[in-house]
């Protein structure tokens, strides 16, 4: 393997850091972006019934708040549930936005680094080829070995970027899924919680 990246030349060595990053940032946010982490079910039927019952307080809301990025947004409305329907849906929906961006965290990057593998893949391959011509104007065709250090830089590299690049764009693309997915489902029990207490609201 190392006589493998040594052959491949100095643009191997990008390649490979990309290849680290690209690793790192796909077992991250699997492990962040698990529903059980983001939309922990458990808590929904004890925070309704908390709401509709009238029980709720600042304690429960600031406990929920640490909870999970989902009830971060819902303890962001609970927070302003007194100031009217209008107000609580601004607040959601503007937290909304910031956690919505720390679910995308890392995302662009990986999106890059699947983008420029192939690239620097085809620029290893380019350095492999000139290496190449440049043996043959110093030395002439006879000798097939002469050659071998270029066209070697030029497989290997083209060969690692793809190696890189298509296992990243597949988790770039299936992450960003899980996000759109669990996005939908947080608006979900927002408008939950803004029904609720319209549901409060019209009993009173």
């Amino acid at each position: 393997m190392w006589e493998i990246i040594l052959a491949g030349g100095p643009v191997m060595w990008p390649i490979l850091i990309c290849s680290v990053g690209a690793a790192a940032i796909i077992c991250e946010r699997l492990w962040t972006l698990q529903s059980k982490r983001v939309i922990p079910r458990e808590l929904t039927e004890r925070v309704w019934k908390l709401v509709e019952t009238r029980t709720l307080t600042e304690q429960h809301i600031a406990a929920l708040e640490r909870n999970s990025p989902l009830w971060r947004v819902v303890a962001a409305g609970l927070a302003n549930r007194e100031r009217g329907r209008e107000i609580m849906q601004e607040v959601i929906e503007d937290s909304g936005r910031h956690v919505v961006h720390e679910l995308e965290r890392f995302l662009n990057m990986l999106g890059t680094i699947a983008a420029i593998s192939p690239l620097l893949g085809l620029l290893g391959t380019v350095t492999g080829i000139i290496e190449a011509f440049e043996a043959i104007t110093s030395q002439g065709v006879g000798d097939a070995r002469v050659l071998s250090g270029g066209i070697a830089e030029a497989l290997i590299t083209t060969a690692a970027g793809l190696m890189v690049a298509i296992p990243a764009l597949i988790g770039y693309r299936y992450l960003r899924g899980v996000v759109d997915g669990l996005v939908v489902e947080m608006e979900k029990e927002a408008i939950k919680l803004v029904q609720a207490f319209d549901r409060l609201g019209a009993q009173s």
